[in-house]
């Protein structure tokens, strides 16, 4: 099966290219310009007044389509912001604990965490226990074993882990940690959101969630989200006027906050992101493609593609991923001293990768079919 012709526009834009990050870059449908056109359109006819279609029609349908696709009861938990690391920042000024606060994580966190844990770290803001992400067998039991060792303010965890594919399976289990007075929760979901089927609905009254447009849902950049449960962080410090859109009657001086997630609101931002992001999950509404189908489309591929690299040097790697017939991350994680070299060789024969330290990691999306595995397969030959 193949689906390629949802992608035209990238793919004529370079016909030679074999592009396997799908995990990395995601390539735009053709129904993400349309939507970009959208927003563009929409300020030249609206003008002053085109806010208020970005905000009474087009925000509004962004936060259904991201409840939807979690499994929220109330789409007013969502807010929107150009990145995720504006709104890890914006939550963390909300709670209200003595500092240094008590931080658990992993030593495998995403950069927009990884480095601002340890500036606020260096600062005196937090103290950080990061619990190794290897031996990946046993992540999930020690990182809980640590949450309820010791008390913590703050718990942040990755679904699926950015270097190695890994897949977080304890979110119900420490879910249950969360106290909006003593611990809160936050669920990096960047490389789960649209990747795996997923459902909050059981424990979205206790968690954070945080991901964005950048990857699966093929909008770009600028359309990252928050899902914040109701009590909450009702007064972010770090705050964007935005956010009391809905009491602009306060008097002057006063700081006032949305009663719902618009209390995590910045200021000014560009909107085109969530013209892409309807634009996008209106097409996959028409085609009848599921995060559970599209999954599907990418674990047979997957599996393609590790059976035609069979005796060629990317065998002897390690899969730190290894496909089991449960969610799985929409990228292959290749280990070995020889990934950089791997990943120019490639390049050098305009097959994109892309590499992290020692792992070479391989992304398939809905724009691959059977003709990019075996075009792979013949450019794996070159690789030693």
């Amino acid at each position: 099966m193949t689906y390629k012709h949802l992608f035209r526009r990238a793919l004529d834009a370079a016909p030679e290219r074999l592009h396997l990050a799908a995990h990395s870059h995601h390539l735009w449908p053709d129904a993400s310009f349309d939507g970009h056109y959208q927003a563009w359109d929409d300020a030249a006819r609206l003008a002053d007044r085109k806010w208020d279609r970005i905000m009474g029609e087009i925000w509004p349908r962004a936060q259904a389509e991201v409840a939807a696709e979690l499994g929220l009861l109330d789409p007013s938990t969502i807010v929107f912001a150009p990145n995720t690391h504006e709104l890890i920042v914006r939550l963390v000024s909300a709670i209200e604990r003595p500092r240094p606060l008590r931080v658990l994580a992993s030593d495998g966190e995403f950069h927009s965490f990884r480095r601002q844990s340890a500036r606020w770290e260096a600062a005196g803001e937090m103290t950080v226990e990061r619990v190794p992400v290897e031996p990946l067998a046993t992540f999930a039991d020690r990182f809980l074993a640590a949450a309820e060792r010791a008390p913590f303010d703050l718990i942040f965890v990755s679904h699926v882990m950015f270097n190695s594919g890994l897949v977080f399976d304890g979110i119900e289990r420490f879910a249950a940690l969360a106290d909006r007075e003593r611990c809160w929760v936050v669920i990096d979901g960047y490389h789960a959101f649209m990747a795996i089927p997923n459902d909050l609905s059981a424990i979205a009254d206790r968690i954070f969630y945080t991901a964005g447009g950048y990857k699966y849902a093929m909008a770009g950049e600028g359309v990252a989200f928050l899902h914040a449960p109701p009590g909450f962080g009702p007064r972010p410090v770090n705050t964007g006027w935005y956010a009391e859109f809905d009491d602009l009657s306060l008097p002057p001086g006063a700081v006032g906050y949305a009663p719902d997630a618009g209390r995590f609101m910045g200021s000014t931002f560009d909107a085109s992101g969530l013209y892409r992001f309807v634009a996008v999950r209106g097409m996959l509404a028409e085609e009848g493609l599921t995060t559970a189908a599209i999954a599907a489309h990418v674990a047979t591929l997957q599996a393609q593609l590790l059976h035609v690299i069979r005796g060629t040097a990317l065998a002897d790697a390690e899969l730190l991923n290894p496909l089991s017939g449960r969610p799985h991350a929409r990228f292959l994680a290749f280990r070995s001293p020889h990934a950089q070299q791997w990943k120019e060789t490639l390049m050098a024969r305009d097959v994109v990768t892309d590499v992290r330290g020692d792992v070479l990691r391989i992304g398939l999306g809905l724009y691959h079919d059977e003709a990019d595995i075996a075009r792979f397969a013949k450019e794996s030959l070159t690789l030693r």
